[in-house]
């Protein structure tokens, strides 16, 4: 890999493992701590996804006009500055006010590190994204095994705990990304490209794309939310909790050499590891939902994680792929911010659900949107091919 994409490996590394600490234990602390129901906590939980919707499109639309540098060095700043005051007021309504804005500033960041890492290995293709991915669930595995631990003695340290590597996040990108060159400025809208037509089509192919993806998430983010409360309510420790995000961390660095050669007979075929991912995600869901102990939930964990490391690589690889010229930023950032608004609807439906039913229905109803999840990854790409009839048929 290049200089420039170890750098930004190790800056999104250091970035999760700060984000680690907290993110896993979320809903736990709203409803255990500050005394919520879990459908207050998914309210909570959807007002950070939102607010990192909207910093996922700004970040995506910055990294285009003033470049990745100053973009990802903005979006620290803002958390760095929600995480100092969190440090000292994590009460009620503080805590959901700070954790909106923390959301705000984070997704600014997401987008213009992974077009970056687009933009400085363009030959790497899936390789590029799959790094950062892993740097991404590295960091996933470090923090939450010391949050966890940290929580173990005082739910305080967690915040401080953030708030240092966030900063040491802040270094390494102010002393370290201003020479990673992306070319801000040449950029056009999509509505203005020379080939109109092939350019719209590019954008539903992606936006159909993205509704699959959406899905995925709304399943995956219950490990975060409901399920992580489910665990609490049948007595699996905080400790055991923290170690499968853990497990699910460390099994996509080091299960790499197992995926990598399933991912390379696809080929070119990008359609192949989405489907078997989301196929896996429901074999997992589908013994989550008869899992009454920590042997069942480690089960239902690893082939989760089997199944992610298939979709989550490749969903920013076909986006990088169907960006126009000067609008790799924005691609990317509609990508992060289907997989925020994923976690944004996901908490909130799924605490409806199990207040209003069980974790039955819940499960239930995940296998059904995994399947619609699959159709409309099998027909993404129907607009590419029916724009490249159109223009047989005019020729």
């Amino acid at each position: 890999m290049p200089r420039s994409l170890w750098l930004l490996v190790i800056g999104m590394m250091v970035n999760v493992t700060g984000s680690s600490f907290l993110w896993p234990l979320n809903a736990i602390y709203i409803h255990d701590h500050l005394g919520k129901s879990l459908t207050v906590a998914g309210i909570v939980l959807m007002l950070n996804s939102a607010a990192s919707v909207i910093g996922n499109l700004i970040g995506g639309s910055l990294y285009d006009k003033i470049g990745g540098y100053r973009t990802i060095l903005l979006g620290i700043c803002i958390t760095i500055f929600s995480l100092t005051g969190m440090a000292f007021w994590h009460g009620w309504p503080t805590y959901p006010i700070l954790l909106t804005i923390i959301g705000f500033g984070s997704g600014i960041i997401v987008p213009a590190m992974f077009a970056m890492a687009g933009a400085v290995w363009k030959e790497g293709g899936r390789k590029a994204f799959n790094a950062v991915y892993i740097a991404q669930n590295f960091g996933v595995a470090v923090g939450s095994a010391l949050g966890g631990l940290v929580a173990s003695f005082s739910f305080d340290y967690i915040f401080l705990a953030n708030l240092i590597m966030f900063i040491l996040f802040f270094l390494i990108a102010f002393f370290g990304y201003k020479k990673i060159k992306t070319d801000p400025g040449n950029y056009t809208s999509v509505l203005q490209e020379k080939k109109v037509v092939k350019s719209k089509s590019k954008l539903v192919a992606l936006m159909i794309l993205c509704s699959a993806y959406l899905l995925c998430w709304v399943g995956y983010v219950q490990w975060q939310s409901t399920i992580a409360t489910y665990t609490q309510e049948i007595n699996i420790s905080l400790g055991q909790y923290s170690m499968l995000w853990t497990i699910n961390g460390a099994l996509i660095v080091l299960g790499q050499p197992l995926v990598n050669p399933v991912v390379k007979w696809f080929g070119t075929n990008l359609k192949g590891p989405i489907i078997t991912g989301i196929i896996i995600f429901m074999i997992s869901f589908g013994i989550a939902g008869f899992a009454n102990d920590f042997k069942g939930f480690l089960a239902a964990m690893i082939i989760l994680t089997v199944g992610e490391m298939f979709v989550w690589p490749t969903v920013p690889t076909i986006a990088d792929n169907l960006a126009p010229k000067g609008k790799e930023g924005l691609f990317q950032g509609i990508v992060n911010s289907t997989a925020t608004g994923g976690r944004m609807i996901g908490p909130l439906l799924g605490g409806i659900l199990v207040d209003l039913y069980n974790m039955s229905i819940l499960f239930n109803s995940l296998l059904i949107l995994l399947v619609i999840s699959i159709i409309l990854s099998l027909i993404y790409d129907r607009p590419l091919k029916t724009n490249v009839e159109k223009q047989t048929v005019s020729m």
